[in-house]
């Protein structure tokens, strides 16, 4: 693999040769649902090629999810880049997110490809995410590989999902020649392929390289045109500082060149190169000279970002900008302003908090973060899962802060105040079907699609996204955990007036210290617990979820006095139920407008954003 790399970027002078080494690249982006498999499908790729990794990452499972949180979840969060070699060809990989709310990686990454492999579950056939990255690399213009994956799967029916996903071209309007796309069946986890789905058949991952070499076109760029190079990615390092990762789109690049940088103002700087990388496996490795089409690290300009050009500072031409879906779920973020503030995290500083937003601005284009007079910050996202992931990754990092209650952004369009909507796509046991048509309806859903198939209703819905907030939860406990729900995006439309107020109140505790038991036995009664005995708590902290729709204030600091006097009841012991215990996501879902999230590396609690009983009470009355 090295030394077809040192070939790649060898200094070459020859028209010719430039011409034959874009011949033997191929930019191709892994695309497809959540766990429809890309990532083990690229590990296969990885081990069939006998790319060399270092051992720490060639004994991880999912060898491209190398981030904590996405191992842990087993989805991808972050796009990556890799190559492999095969047949004297070198194959650069994106791994792309499969959730629609990471959509701003997938939008921006998929400019460094030529074409794509669509993955589709040879059981589930395509899912929402699955119309989601295909519309975005079709209207790129891309050429599309079908990979139908899992046929290793008792319940497989891989020409059900050929036919769903032929359907699927035509309605997202695929020409002729898009629609008659090739197809690849693989069982990616036995490192398995075939063109057919006969899976005694086949021997390796092969034929996936061969439709690769096959139908991916080489990069259409011109070696001898300006220098011209789209930042699509930016990466950090220790020694080379900031790194930009994007496809040399024209042009030839060089070692220590001068290269003029176009930022989004049309500002143009001049700066000189300090490296030069391309990818061999999952490294970066140094190159003397890369020709157009390959992809491309490069390092030595400090105030890069993504979406601006590298050209040439003789003749300077800007490529266009990226273009990014705007962010549809906003969250005010403060500093930590409860009893146990600065007790738990490394960083809790309004400085501190307010660096690290911005310095994320930097990575994530579909992120906004606005500051507000009252020293918060207002952090806008593609959805709550978008901001939850990257809410916990703060928290991992030691920040500790207070996030509020989700809320949408709203438009004004033509005078009309319009709100963002969701398609929903559920499905559900049939026996459950009817609590959660009756729950949506109640969500001012409106029914696009109902069927059954093998006793699972399958529902298609289009519902405002604010009255999604803490239905997934619902979900969830209705159908005894069977239900799976994706949603994805669909339009801003007039707003509806109504707002989903939730049907539970807060059990708030009523004095700071240590929770017991007693005072916990006594609390349960009144709905669910989300802490044990032991547990600092303070005044205003929410320690559970009550039956009914107002908040009660409960003592779970309560002892049980020691005394000489003993009744016939006291002899038998109440029985304590285990505690809810709620994680971020639950939290986000949970709480309500007068409650916060207190996230700390340590705890994640919930709390009212008046802290004490008697002012809640003072200002419930009106009475300042």
């Amino acid at each position: 693999m090295l030394s077809l790399i040192l070939n790649f970027v060898s200094v070459q002078t020859s028209g010719d040769r430039n011409t034959k080494f874009m011949n033997q690249i191929r930019n191709v982006a892994v695309i497809a649902h959540v766990d429809h498999g890309k990532t083990t499908l690229v590990d296969a790729l990885f081990r069939q090629s006998k790319t060399r990794l270092n051992k720490e990452v060639a004994q991880n499972v999912c060898i491209m999810d190398s981030n904590e949180l996405e191992r842990e979840r087993g989805i991808t969060i972050f796009s990556k880049n890799a190559s492999v070699e095969w047949n004297g060809i070198k194959i650069n990989i994106i791994d792309t997110p499969g959730h629609a709310d990471f959509g701003g990686e997938v939008e921006r990454v998929l400019k460094m490809a030529d074409g794509c492999l669509l993955l589709v579950d040879a059981k589930e056939g395509p899912m929402p995410q699955t119309r989601f990255v295909l519309k975005k690399a079709l209207e790129m213009g891309h050429k599309i590989i079908v990979v139908i994956n899992k046929i290793d799967k008792a319940d497989a029916r891989p020409n059900f999902v050929l036919n769903k996903t032929f359907e699927l071209f035509l309605e997202l309007g695929a020409d002729d020649s898009t629609a008659d796309f090739p197809v690849v069946y693989t069982s990616s986890k036995q490192g398995m392929a075939g063109n057919q789905s006969d899976l005694s058949q086949m021997t390796d991952i092969t034929p996936v390289f061969e439709a690769i070499e096959k139908y991916i076109p080489a990069p259409s760029v011109d070696p001898k045109a300006t220098l011209q190079m789209l930042v699509t990615t930016i990466a950090s390092d220790n020694f080379r500082g900031r790194i930009a990762v994007g496809r040399l789109q024209n042009g030839i690049l060089r070692a220590g060149q001068e290269v003029a940088h176009i930022n989004r103002l049309s500002e143009i700087k001049k700066y000189r190169l300090t490296s030069l990388m391309t990818f061999c496996g999952l490294d970066r490795i140094d190159a003397k000279e890369v020709v157009a089409g390959d992809i491309v690290a490069i390092s030595g300009i400090p105030d890069i970002n993504i979406g601006e050009t590298i050209t040439d500072p003789e003749n300077p031409l800007a490529l266009p900008l990226l273009k990014i879906d705007e962010p549809t779920v906003k969250m005010t973020f403060s500093m930590n302003s409860s009893p146990f503030a600065g007790q738990e995290g490394e960083f809790s500083t309004s400085r501190q908090i307010r660096e690290r937003l911005y310095r994320e601005l930097e990575t994530d284009m579909a992120l906004r973060v606005e500051d507000t007079q009252a020293g918060e910050w207002i952090v806008s996202g593609r959805g709550e899962l978008h901001l939850a992931i990257f809410i916990e990754r703060l928290r991992r990092e030691g920040y500790e802060f207070q996030v509020s209650r989700p809320q949408v952004i709203e438009k004004e369009i033509d005078g009309q105040k319009m709100e963002p909507w969701e398609l929903v796509f559920i499905d559900v046991p049939e026996a459950y079907s009817g609590i959660v048509i009756q729950k949506l309806g109640s969500r001012q859903g409106q029914l696009l699609k109902i069927k059954t198939e093998n006793n699972i209703t399958i529902l298609e819905y289009r519902v405002p996204t604010s009255c999604l907030f803490g239905f997934r939860s619902e979900l969830l406990t209705d159908t005894r955990g069977f239900g799976i729900m994706n949603t994805l995006f669909d339009d801003y439309r007039p707003q509806t007036g109504k707002k989903i107020e939730r049907d539970h109140g807060s059990l708030v505790a009523h004095e700071s210290g240590i929770t017991h038991l007693y005072g916990l036995l006594i609390a349960q009664g009144r709905g669910v617990l989300f802490t044990g005995p032991g547990k600092m708590i303070y005044e205003g902290q929410v320690v559970g979820e009550n039956s009914r729709a107002e908040d009660i204030w409960v003592n779970t600091c309560k002892e049980k006095r020691l005394s000489n006097m003993r009744s016939r009841g006291d002899s038998a012991t109440e029985h304590f139920g285990t505690p809810r215990i709620m994680n971020l996501e639950d939290a986000l879902e949970y709480i309500g407008d007068d409650e916060l999230v207190e996230v700390t590396p340590k705890n994640i609690r919930i709390r009212k954003i008046i802290l004490s009983e008697m002012e809640a009470r003072r200002i419930k009355r009106g009475i300042k």
